[in-house]
């Protein structure tokens, strides 16, 4: 590896967190020099303290603080991945654990066939990264937190007598990572994500309608309610409780629909986030051997970024993942012609190119896998009220719920709202909808893309084998798929 693929980096930003143990780096180090009949050494340090406070109907369901620290260890042994990890940071713990990887790695080598071929060349992170936060939440007591999910809670519940159920959660990852690996990386990393959302339950007897309302960031506490007070979103929330359960169910057609940011997010990330993901790729998702064809409307332009355009904020921001390489913006689709799939330095070797940056692990015992960051599309020069007006008939959908996609880009997602338009205008609040497609159908046929961006799906966590914090989001989105109903 050469210096031109290091990068160093230091920041004066503010989020604070857990931190290693005194000499850490220099003992991950000393570790390294002692890997020897590895063709590669990585030692991954993370220490997370979680804080979660949850109110359901008056009553507090959970308060917690928990630290969960130790170093993961990984190497490649004759083509071959072993992995061991321990909460034990002493260098003698830490030798075993490294000598139990190698064990591991090399009976692997006695009977696998298809072996690791070597790691892309990558730029390798060095020095301390400090993501921005504004006011820490380390210096934020837990009687704030359980005070404004407490409030939030009841004014969602209070506002009118039809909110049956109300909930609030808070929510906060502070983290510290020291990653080292023989290959020159060498970095420190300080994190900071909170979350805030309420949900309420409209209804009489059976008949009920849920609305959620949140936010999930990358940053500090006065980040986190930097657009609205955590009042503002229980009264949000049950505000549209009311509404869909005054509003009668969509029917199911095939027509045109605008999508709102979160609807974007979701379909950015589910429905092709994960089809182009390298190791769903070499599985052999729909997009197999398909990088410089048309797969969508040369108004689309699909970004996953980890920390530049508008991802500062978002939820999924990284600086360096967790093979120490920077996790900088990766350009999926540019115009309508596919141009990357997303990488760790293992399938970026298998497909010539630099990793991506999108190895993650979401503890120390968790090993990286690809994982998406910020996923996004890119905006447009429309208006929204543009799209409505030359939309004859259709729906704008806003609000996304969870759904399911699979490899060949087929999915489902639940909306909280759609509404119906007809000539040009909208005519009334439908509840229940789900819209469904194929993701890259629903990508040839997008015809306007609005102008203003938004990250709304943040509160959310990728569930693929280990959770991941991430975010998706655009503008609003015009586009023609299956509306259908949900009872």
């Amino acid at each position: 590896m050469t210096k031109d693929n290091l990068l160093q980096s230091s920041s004066s930003s503010v989020a604070r967190g857990p931190r290693g143990a005194d000499g850490l780096i220099d003992n991950l180090l000393s570790l390294l020099s002692s890997s020897n009949g590895t063709s590669y050494c990585e030692a991954r340090y993370h220490s997370r303290l979680m804080t979660e406070v949850n109110f359901i109907n008056g009553d507090m369901q959970r308060v917690r603080v928990v630290e969960n620290a130790g170093c993961g260890i990984r190497v490649l042994v004759e083509g071959c991945w072993g992995f061991s990890s321990t909460s034990n940071i002493e260098p003698g713990a830490l030798r075993e654990s490294l000598a139990e990887a190698t064990s591991s790695a090399r009976v692997l080598a006695q009977v696998k066939k298809n072996k690791v071929k070597g790691l892309a060349d990558s730029r390798m992170a060095r020095g301390e990264f400090r993501l921005k936060a504004n006011g820490n939440l380390s210096e934020v007591d837990i009687e704030q937190k359980i005070k404004i999910t407490k409030e939030a809670e009841q004014a969602a519940r209070k506002h009118s007598k039809l909110i049956k159920t109300a909930s609030a959660t808070y929510r906060e990852l502070l983290d510290y990572k020291a990653i080292v690996n023989s290959d020159g990386g060498e970095v420190e990393i300080h994190d900071s994500k909170p979350e805030f959302s309420v949900v309420a339950v409209a209804g009489k007897t059976s008949q009920t309608a849920t609305a959620h309302e949140g936010v999930g960031i990358t940053g500090g506490w006065n980040d986190l309610f930097a657009s609205k007070s955590h009042l503002d979103y229980g009264v949000e929330a049950a505000k549209r409780a009311e509404k869909l359960f005054a509003a009668r169910h969509a029917k199911g057609e095939k027509t045109t629909i605008i999508l709102d940011p979160g609807m974007v997010g979701l379909l950015s990330h589910e429905a092709i986030g994960h089809t182009v993901e390298a190791d769903f790729v070499l599985s052999g998702s729909i997009v197999k051997d398909r990088i410089g064809e048309k797969v969508g409307s040369e108004l689309v332009t699909l970004v996953d970024s980890g920390n530049s355009d508008n991802a500062e904020n978002a939820a999924g921001t990284i600086m360096v993942d967790d093979e120490a390489v920077i996790a900088e913006r990766t350009v999926i689709i540019e115009n309508g012609i596919l141009r990357s799939f997303l990488h760790s330095r293992e399938s970026a070797m298998i497909f010539g190119v630099p990793s991506t940056g999108n190895a993650r692990a979401f503890q120390y015992n968790d090993e990286p896998l690809i994982r998406m960051r910020n996923t996004f599309f890119e905006k447009g020069s429309d208006t929204l009220d543009e799209m409505i007006k030359e939309t004859s008939h259709g729906y704008l959908v806003k609000g996304a719920r969870n759904g399911q996609a699979d490899a060949n880009g087929e999915f489902m997602f639940g909306a909280e709202e759609a509404f119906l338009i007809e000539n040009g205008e909208i005519k009334e609040l439908l509840r229940g909808a789900s819209i469904s497609g194929n993701a890259f159908e629903v990508l040839q046929s997008i015809d306007m893309v609005g102008n203003r961006f938004k990250y709304d799906i943040g509160t959310g966590y990728c569930g693929k084998y280990q959770p991941a914090k991430v975010d998706g989001g655009g503008p609003h989105l015009r586009c023609t798929a299956v509306i259908g109903g949900l009872q």
